[in-house]
């Protein structure tokens, strides 16, 4: 599966259910098709190989930030994670090993891009145009995730920069950072992992931090040889800890779900903070203004005390300008560099493949959203018959693991797809009214938490100023309500008749 041998096999002219994108929520999705015993199903993604963003991202240090135990899938566990928190070749490699374990291998399309997508109304299809030519499919599943399209800052004068430049998720190994001037941009997830790795590397590091995040203890250890063996031979206890450790985590949103409850976590995050930081003018620096939460809470136990380095400047006034050999900020002083490394997250909200799917009609997803994506369960969209998102709008978690949330999902769309079968039906589409009513509930109960009142400037919030990306709520409440599904808050339209298909390649 590591290399595109597969994406040489040709398109079916037709094919039952087309999931695009090949990571944790789209093999999810293709395993519970399997357990459904519908094979008439092909994954369509665009690299060469598999994984989503742990095929993507491979920056130093690339790590999950939440506990492998519940970042992984639940009917895959896998009893040889090296340690509590996974590395990104080890995650990749699960994520290759189950699509093959599972049966996934054939229904592979590597090399095919999307490319635009529109509904059918009167052969009720999908009618998709790829990179690699047409194919028409009942169902479409979008399980692109949020977190592979890289976002580049508007900088002025970035595009006659003389150095080297590249975003933290298309790292260029290539690239000897030893005895470089390096200009790090952002302070996400992703920056500060890969910042301690290429701190001893560099000459001299200047990290231009917008705002401080706030950072957490990663409780970090070796998975030891007995709880190897424990879990291999009783894969009850792994199941028991993951519940453990799932439901530890749940207790973890009480004080983000109330904005009276923060100080908690607050004191939590200062505490490592004085522990990391000595000098108290760095401190200062890197103390946040807002609420735990507000932004995604970080872990790490190496990216505070690499700031404290004699090699790296944290600058707060952010860059205003790119010169040939230097970066401006904003209070006009310059620094020479020779690399300028972007750590400026993806593009979540605006998210590309919404402007590739449309309905019949015409009309794209972007075009419906105007800023706001919204989607019932995360999954339906009114108007867009036998099209469902696999962690779509308000599914994000600021928590616990958002798998949990993909494979909730991946439940609902079965029960959607199996009431499409039970009842010999040829399109289904949640009612506008319901979708909306859900989507109110929605931003009310968002209302007082940290994620809308914490403080801050997030990319949670979408331009029109909602919360559109986290559910505001226990991950379980949200589990809970996709294990049943209900006809009636769906349209369900007969069958037209349809000319005869191809077959699926096996």
């Amino acid at each position: 599966m590591s290399t595109v041998d597969e994406a040489t096999e040709t398109l079916p002219a037709e094919v039952g259910t087309v999931i695009v994108g090949s990571g944790f929520s789209g093999l999810a999705m293709a395993a519970g098709l399997k357990r459904d015993a519908d094979t008439d199903f092909l994954i369509l993604e665009r690299a060469g190989d598999i994984g989503g963003t742990w095929r993507d991202n491979t920056y130093p240090g690339c790590r999950c930030d939440v506990p492998s135990l519940v970042y992984s899938l639940s009917f895959a566990q896998n009893p040889g994670w090296s340690s509590t928190f996974s590395a990104q070749p080890e995650i990749q490699a699960y994520l290759k090993r189950t699509a093959v374990e599972h049966g996934l291998r054939d229904h592979f399309r590597l090399g095919c891009e999307v490319e635009d997508a529109i509904w059918d109304a009167a052969a009720q299809r999908w009618r998709l145009q790829t990179s690699r030519g047409p194919i028409a499919a009942r169902v479409l599943i979008a399980s692109a995730g949020p977190l592979h399209e890289p976002k580049l800052p508007e900088l002025p004068g970035l595009d006659r920069f003389q150095g080297t430049v590249f975003h933290s998720a298309t790292w260029d190994h290539d690239h000897d950072l030893s005895g470089k001037r390096v200009a790090v941009i952002g302070t996400g997830a992703s920056a500060i992992q890969f910042v301690p790795k290429i701190q001893p590397q560099v000459e001299r590091l200047h990290l231009f931090q917008r705002t401080a995040p706030w950072v957490f203890p990663r409780t970090d250890r070796e998975l030891s040889a007995f709880e190897h063996g424990l879990y291999r031979r009783f894969p009850v206890a792994q199941r028991a800890m993951r519940s453990a450790i799932y439901w530890a985590r749940e207790a973890f949103a009480l004080p983000m779900m109330r904005v009276g409850l923060a100080p908690a976590l607050k004191r939590i995050g200062l505490a490592h903070l004085r522990r990391q930081v000595p000098d108290p003018q760095l401190r200062e620096k890197l103390t946040p203004d807002y609420l735990p939460g507000c932004k995604r809470i970080l872990v790490s136990n190496d990216y505070l005390p690499s700031l404290s380095k004699a090699n790296v400047e944290v600058v707060c006034e952010g860059p205003a300008e790119v010169r040939e050999r230097s970066i401006v900020s904003a209070d006009g002083s310059e620094r020479e560099v020779d690399t300028i490394i972007l750590g400026t997250g993806f593009h979540v909200l605006d998210m590309p493949i919404a402007e590739r799917i449309r309905d019949a009609d015409g009309r794209s997803l972007a075009e419906l959203w105007d800023g706001s994506p919204q989607a019932y369960n995360g999954s339906a969209v009114a108007g867009f018959p036998n099209f469902f998102f696999l962690l779509g709008p308000n599914t994000g978690l600021g928590h616990n693991s958002v798998v949990v949330m993909a494979e909730a999902q991946v439940d609902y769309i079965r029960h959607a797809l199996g009431h499409l079968r039970s009842q010999g039906a040829g399109a289904l589409a949640v009612r506008p009214e319901v979708e909306r009513e859900w989507n109110q509930r929605i931003q009310r109960r968002m209302k007082g938490t940290v994620w809308t009142e914490g403080g801050c400037s997030s990319w949670y919030i979408d331009r029109n100023g909602l919360n559109t990306s986290l559910w505001p709520d226990f991950s379980f409440r949200f589990q809970r309500r996709l294990q049943r599904f209900d006809p009636g808050e769906h349209l369900v339209s007969p069958p037209v008749a349809a000319p005869a298909r191809a077959e699926v390649p096996a």
